[in-house]
């Protein structure tokens, strides 16, 4: 599916009439072609629409207005190109909901030195015009990324790119469903959280699902049903030589079928564009339903086990910013740690819910007994990961706001694990094993994250700024004390915003 085919981004020229409205004409033909241009590159994966130029408040307001109220619309790019008083953007601006970009550009690459004069200097004041625009951004302490750049280089288009991708993401989340098949681990709490505040702040409505109507889902399953995607698993997977002469391997994978059937149709049946699991919780059910989960996740459904609805619901987002990325996405677990001085590393696994996006060669599968959970054998995917840059992102609740986390990683070749049949990566984070594992548990990370391959912190960062909640980054410019103080920094500033607010 392409998310992004029938979004818009909208592009607004800020000017003003006081130049007559010869100039306006011009400053039109001038956001034409660059719109035109940035449509062209190539770079940008979501149609930037040109709405006009706003010369007065009721200009500014109408199209904000209107901005609010299209479906079509995630995000809004302005830009000055002459000088537009700032009062008047005040009234669209508190009304406006949606993520803003403004960008600091102007249409001529370079001063035309030896023609240039006050009429050409009036028109074109882009380099003061966007500082008039930014100061009441930042008097109206507005979210706001600022890209600047001139609108025909690559490196601008690409960041306009990434902001575009939140802003699809950002509207994604809006409307998110997340069904729950059981509950919470018990007593665990980094996985949990404050749902009302997490639908206020960040969209996602969360629902229990009883596991009773999956298991009446998987009742309607037919045979004929079965066999199709039986026959999809033997196109698209390794399969042990005789594996499917022997009755437990093929019955195993049948009921494995059954499940996803099930578990698909209930999802697109009740809205859920994310779903949990909980080993704990599969009366009727003939097997934790791993293969369905991986299977799932690779069709851009957010997962998060055992309960973890906020590492669901971001890996559904981390997926629809990375649409049509290459390299892939999954959720992913710290499972153990290989202490090996400077290459000292994280295993990333699970029982069995790995996307299969990230493999590094074709996916095996296959059954083996699981050990926890007291069902039968479950089917499962296994493979390791591609080796890679990446980032491991994860939300948790601290109390008086929501907190995203985000480390640089460098996923490294990993070892056979015969007696281990599961997927999973091995990562060393940045900017080492030490400092990397401690400033994420410092910070009071999960022990699951969303893994991407094709997102980089700049995702993250316009993400947190969208939302209004608090991003710490771990990179390879990271130590231990200026991590330590970014934490008590924070604190400080959110203690106080909370009590200014109240």
């Amino acid at each position: 599916m392409d998310y992004f085919k029938d979004l818009e981004v909208w592009f607004v020229t800020g000017a003003q009439l006081l130049y007559g409205g010869d100039a306006v004409v011009q400053v039109d033909g001038h956001s034409n072609e660059m719109v035109k241009g940035l449509n062209n590159s190539g770079n940008l994966p979501i149609k930037v629409v040109y709405k006009g130029t706003a010369n007065s408040n009721a200009e500014v307001s109408a199209i904000f207005r209107a901005a609010n109220n299209d479906e079509k619309c995630v995000g809004v790019i302005t830009w000055m190109h002459t000088f537009s008083p700032a009062k008047m953007w005040i009234h669209g601006l508190k009304d406006y909901k949606k993520p803003l970009l403004h960008f600091h550009t102007q249409f001529n690459k370079e001063i035309p030195w030896n023609t240039m004069d006050m009429d050409f200097m009036n028109l074109n004041q882009s380099a003061h015009g966007d500082r008039e625009f930014g100061h009441i951004i930042s008097r109206m302490r507005k979210p706001c990324k600022v890209v600047v750049g001139h609108w025909q280089d690559e490196k601008a288009q690409q960041k306009i790119a990434v902001w575009q991708r939140v802003a699809a993401a950002w509207a994604d989340a809006q409307d998110m469903r997340l069904i729950r098949l059981g509950d919470q681990m018990n007593n665990v709490a980094v996985t949990d959280g404050d749902k009302v505040e997490a639908e206020m702040r960040l969209g996602y409505h969360v629902d229990f699902c009883n596991i009773a109507q999956l298991r009446d889902y998987q009742n309607d399953v037919t045979d004929a049903e079965i066999n199709a995607l039986i026959d999809t698993y033997k196109k698209e997977y390794e399969i042990a030589p005789g594996a499917w002469d022997n009755a437990h391997f093929a019955g195993q994978v049948r009921h494995a079928a059954i499940a996803e059937i099930a578990l698909r149709r209930l999802l697109k049946e009740t809205g859920a564009k994310a779903f949990t699991t909980h080993f704990d919780n599969l009366d009727g059910i003939d097997q934790l339903p791993g293969l369905a989960c991986q299977r799932l996740m690779a069709e851009g459904y957010g997962f998060g086990a055992e309960g973890d609805w906020k590492t669901a619901a971001l890996c559904r987002t981390m997926y629809v910013m990375g649409q049509g990325l290459p390299k892939g996405c999954s959720f992913l677990e710290d499972y153990t740690l290989n202490f090996d001085g400077e290459n000292s590393a994280i295993l990333q696994a699970h029982m069995l819910e790995i996307s299969p996006m990230i493999a590094k060669q074709k996916p095996r599968l296959e059954v083996h007994p699981l050990g926890i959970g007291g069902k039968n054998d479950p089917a499962r995917l296994v493979f390791t990961s591609k080796e890679g840059e990446g980032t491991a992102s994860t939300i948790v609740d601290m109390g008086n706001r929501f907190r995203l986390i985000v480390n640089k990683v460098d996923c490294i070749q990993s070892k056979p694990l015969p007696k281990l049949p599961v997927a999973s990566a091995l990562w060393i984070p940045r900017p080492n094993f030490e400092i990397g594992a401690g400033a994420w548990i410092m910070a009071g990370g999960t022990h699951h994250s969303a893994f991407s391959y094709d997102l980089t912190a700049e995702y993250w960062q316009d993400y947190a700024e969208i939302a209004g909640i608090e991003i710490l980054v771990i990179d390879e410019n990271t130590t231990i004390d200026s991590f330590k103080r970014d934490l008590r920094i924070n604190e400080i500033y959110y203690m106080l915003n909370r009590a200014l607010q109240a």
